[in-house]
């Protein structure tokens, strides 16, 4: 029930929670490093069983009963607003100011109450709150302070976050079958000079190859050659130096299978890049046969296709650079066919035998099956060669000529812009830099997300050689020709990206006239950088204002992701990409996919304070959504400690005033990173992050941190004796123990799940068995814990404790149903004061007179009473968590060498408990007296028999007391490896049932679930 705060209460704020609910999903706050603390609602819960456990990652947000006090609907509609009116003495109407609907939002977990939303909607206040809430300065007090309704998430899960049907599974980001162009064959027939017979080359006609003219050349034909070999090199060069590159000119048939086949075992199971240069023998013939030349070069040889892939196999990528491409293309896959129908003869015939690989081909081609290779004198010959090595040499030329404004500037203009490639702050750079950005922006947004990946992210030159295909599709489809390549992929020469690229250019060519008179010694010229990427900054923010409508996916996420590069963009493109991955998992997921994660990796060995929070909140959000596939890398390079310095005293100098929220996100990062992570926990063990954890327990203002922190420790010493002996020296298991009168729920299951995993070290001394003990002793007072979510999370602790002490606890259990047997045999019922009786003494009063125990005045004695209460606790879940425990250790007691005396006690107090023949059963509220055993007295006439624990638990009905007499009253069932004991209720009563309860001492009624 939702409570109306007065003026003085609205002003109070509840304890902020946030757990791993704000690292994995979407909020509706965004990282703002210039503001003050976050306000922002922290929720969320520590489940039950520890964080093997922990939701994945999408994010469901309570919805909650908070009313909108700006008067808004909550799916982001305007509702109807209407006009209250009151009377003057006069009878006039006056308007007072619009009234907005206040109106209860609902929640997941609420069953849907039409008729209690109905008068809701109407915007009509009840309970006379009118008055007030048209008063200005109660509208101004509640705009600072919301109502208080019990709405975070535990409060509707218990700790067992709801499933989400729409949720999907975090896609696979990290491509496994990852290659690389580990050698390049760059095979050149061009025989300069003489012209093939079915070639007829107009007049004039294309012949720069690699921008270079053979026949404005004096020197020899061999010496040019070389060049263009050697200037063809350095453009590969350019795209990938890790590649060795050998230049084949002019090859004879054998020359070329010798070095193919060389090619593929220098590579073994990597790719080999084969580019052919054809333009001076004879066109591919429609079987897919091109053409080499003899020793003595008066010969065209021709060879197959299939001859080429025995010598190449695969991974390959194919570049054909000639004219009627399209056949070498159309006749690859039969051929390839062919070889996989040999290797499977080869299987069958030996098993064992060692089979060629075949498979993950890429081809690139010039033109289709009949279309000749454009001959404008104005481009290169090679065009198609010069679009995928030096695509911005060749947009410069190809935007002179397409340009229909008269310009000044002429071909070899384009050729002198200054600068390199590789140089970002120079024309050419920048040029280079606005060309991948566009070409891997165009292919994000039209190719399929499994094609995206396969060709611009598992392969360094796959990607720049297909960014670079882009453009010769938008240039040589201006000249009639249409390269092909496979796997094949949509056309893009349309893109509406491309007016971008073509501005960028005309910049460039606007200053390249005053660049060239600087350069030559006349006024001085500073280059004016192009606003391309600002822009595009300006268009993503603008996408993010509307709030990511539908999850569509922006179209400048791979822009974005490029400006990181650059310093001067780069602060503002992170506090972008924070907010889009504040979106929810599945925004971190399309950014992981298109390539984030290189980048922030890079950015954690950046000494710049500035970026150290944003970074923070960007690596909490990958880490929430995927970590087992960032552990590795957190690991190089010693990329966690950017972590764990934060959590260090000396580490918090950052410019943020919310210091604390960013050291509970690092907190959260060393945790995931040390979850299931071996080498993560060797190295992150230190005495000095365990005290700064210990440190961050005591922090006041933020309960994330302390709840975090706890959970840092307690990842850090799972399943690791080491890290515990730290701890223990660092007195880390007595401060945790310190929180379990924390004020927050989400903290105290923190400690408790740190404390269940310091439970274990293998060698179990006497030092360690008093800890544990000691810890078991401190967390007892947790079993009256109001909270549900912290009951279930005690309780785990306390199945690793039983399992622990096992024997321990199977004498508790032991002693406790002699003691239930004893108190059968021995007590009456007084019936008018409702207490056992012993001999007609009060059972309160005769309890010192018990024989003493073994496990009396034991941590585990103590501990089993507990897990008694617990197990008819008032939460379903707890309750049946506790009777796990309880019917376990039942189970293996009689498995135990105390068998046989336990099913005797067993079979005694099933007997106490059976009706007697022909008697009928009273009602569970009134047990039915009976006739004492001999030789014990009798008591008191009248008194009724006490029954305990076991006795109410295995109660049957008359029908089930008339069938033979089993030797194991409960019905079994398993659940995993517990065994889960099913209860016969009374058939009077059969939703309750009557138990035992240790801590007064008295039978209680409680509500029976199956």
């Amino acid at each position: 029930m939702a409570v109306i705060p007065s003026p003085s209460q609205a002003q109070q704020t509840l304890p902020s929670h946030t757990a791993y609910e704000d690292f994995a999903g979407p909020s509706n706050q965004t990282y703002q490093p210039s503001q003050g603390p976050s306000n922002r609602s922290q929720r969320g819960t520590t489940p039950v069983g520890g964080l093997a456990s922990f939701p994945d990652g999408q994010n469901r947000r309570t919805k909650g009963f908070a009313m909108d006090l700006a008067g808004t609907h909550p799916n982001g509609e305007l509702p109807e607003q209407t006009l209250s009116r009151s009377r003057t003495a006069d009878n006039e109407t006056l308007a007072h100011r619009p009234k907005p609907q206040l109106i209860r939002r609902r929640t997941d977990y609420e069953r849907d109450r039409q008729s209690a939303f109905a008068a809701e909607e109407t915007g009509e206040l009840r309970h006379g709150w009118e008055d007030q809430y048209n008063s200005s300065e109660f509208l101004g007090l509640l705009s600072s302070a919301f109502y208080m309704y019990f709405t975070d998430k535990r409060h509707e899960s218990g700790g067992k976050p709801k499933e989400d049907i729409n949720t999907k599974p975090p896609e696979k980001w990290r491509d496994k079958d990852r290659h690389k162009t580990v050698s390049a064959a760059l095979v050149l027939c061009l025989n300069l000079g003489v012209d093939p017979p079915d070639i007829v080359r107009t007049n004039p006609s294309a012949a720069m190859e690699c921008w270079t003219d053979p026949t404005a050349s004096s020197t020899s034909n061999s010496k040019v050659m070389e060049l263009i070999g050697k200037k063809l090199q350095q453009q590969y060069e350019r795209m990938s130096m890790k590649t060795r590159y050998k230049q084949y000119l002019d090859p004879s048939q054998e020359e070329a299978r010798k070095f193919c086949t060389s090619l593929r075992r220098n590579a073994k199971d990597e790719r080999v890049l084969f580019h052919y240069n054809g333009h001076g023998v004879p066109l591919p013939t429609p079987s897919g046969e091109f053409w080499v030349f003899n020793r003595d070069y008066t010969q065209y040889i021709p060879v197959s296709m299939y001859e080429l892939q025995s010598w190449l196999g695969g991974p390959s990528l194919y570049i054909y650079d000639v004219s009627h491409a399209g056949n070498i293309i159309a006749n690859f896959d039969r051929f390839i066919e062919k070889h996989e129908a040999e290797n499977t003869e080869i299987k069958e015939r030996d098993a064992d035998a060692q089979l060629q690989n075949y498979g993950n081909n890429i081809q690139l081609a010039a033109c289709t099956k009949s279309e000749m290779l454009p001959t404008n004198p104005d481009l290169p010959a090679d065009l198609f060669t010069c679009c995928l090595t030096t695509p911005i040499d060749i947009s410069l030329r190809f935007y002179i000529l397409e340009n229909p404004l008269p310009s000044s500037l002429s071909l070899k203009d384009a050729m002198r812009v200054p600068g390199a490639p590789s140089e970002r702050k120079t024309p050419m750079g920048e040029l280079n830099w606005i060309l991948t950005a566009i070409t891997d922006t165009i292919a994000w947004n039209t190719l399929p997300p499994a094609l995206f990946r396969q060709l611009f992210r598992q392969d360094l030159m796959v990607a720049a050689l297909f960014r670079n295909f882009l453009v010769a599709q938008r240039i040589m489809r201006a000249y009639g020709c249409h390269p092909t390549s496979v796997p094949e992929i949509p056309w893009c020469h349309d893109h509406q990206l491309w007016e971008a690229w073509d501005l960028a250019i005309e910049m460039v060519l606007s200053q390249l006239p005053k660049m060239l008179a600087a350069e030559e010694g006349e006024l001085p010229y500073e280059f004016e950088h192009s606003s391309f990427f600002a822009e595009q900054l300006t268009a993503f923010e603008v996408y993010l204002s509307q709030g990511a409508p539908q999850q569509l996916a922006p179209t400048q996420l791979p822009i974005v992701l490029q400006v990181l590069l650059s310093q001067a963009h780069r602060l503002r493109a992170l506090v972008l990409l924070s907010k889009f991955l504040d979106l929810g998992p599945w925004a971190v997921t399309l950014a992981l996919t298109i390539g984030i994660f290189p980048y922030v990796v890079k950015l954690l060995q950046s000494p710049a304070y500035e970026l150290k929070p944003i970074m923070i909140f960007i690596w909490a959000r990958i880490v929430a959504v995927d970590v087992e596939a960032v552990q590795q890398d957190l690991l190089k390079d010693n990329g966690y400690q950017y972590f764990t310095n934060m959590l260090f005293p000396q580490g918090g100098i950052v410019p943020v005033y919310n210091v604390s929220e960013h050291r509970a996100m690092s907190a959260f990062v060393v945790a995931m990173f040390c979850r299931k992570f071996p080498q993560g926990q060797n190295v992150c063990l230190s005495p000095e992050l365990i005290d700064a954890c210990i440190g961050h327990l005591q922090d006041p203002e933020n309960p994330l941190l302390r709840q975090w922190s706890c959970l840092c420790i307690s990842m850090l010493w799972a399943d690791f004796p080491e890290a515990k002996w730290v701890g223990i020296r660092c007195f880390a298991h007595h401060r945790i123990c310190a929180l379990v009168i924390d004020p927050v729920p989400e903290v105290r299951a923190a400690a408790i799940h740190a404390l269940t995993n310091f439970l274990g070290i293998p060698d179990l001394t006497e030092q360690v068995a008093q800890n544990e003990e000691t810890i078991a002793f401190a967390l007892m007072a947790m079993t009256a814990d109001g909270n549900a979510m912290v009951r279930k999370e005690l309780l785990v602790f306390f199945s690793t404790f039983v399992k622990r002490y096992q024997n321990k606890f199977l004498v508790a259990a032991y002693e406790t149903l002699v003691q239930e047997r004893d108190i059968l045999i021995q007590a009456g019922y007084d019936e008018h004061t409702r207490k056992p009786t012993v001999n007609g003494i009060h059972h309160d009063d005769a309890e010192d007179s018990q024989p003493s125990k073994i496990s009396r005045n034991t941590v585990q004695g103590s501990m089993w009473l507990h897990l008694l209460v617990m197990s008819v606790d008032a939460h379903p879940e707890v309750a049946q968590a506790a009777s796990v425990i309880v019917d376990y250790v039942h189970e293996v007691l009689l498995d135990s060498p105390l068998s046989t005396q336990a099913q005797q006690v067993v079979d005694n107090i099933i007997g106490l408990t059976r009706p007697t023949a022909g008697g009928s059963r009273q009602p569970s509220a009134a047990p039915s007296s009976r006739t004492p055993h001999p030789p014990a007295s009798a008591g008191p006439q009248g008194h009724q028999k006490n029954e305990g624990y076991l006795s109410i638990g295995i109660r049957r009905n008359a029908s089930v007391a008339a069938a033979p007499q089993v030797p194991w009253p409960w019905r079994l069932r398993f659940v995993g490896q517990f065994v889960v004991s099913v209860r016969l209720c009374p058939a009077d009563r059969p939703t309750e049932t009557l138990v035992w309860s240790y801590a007064s001492r008295h039978p209680c009624r409680v509500e029976y679930s199956a």
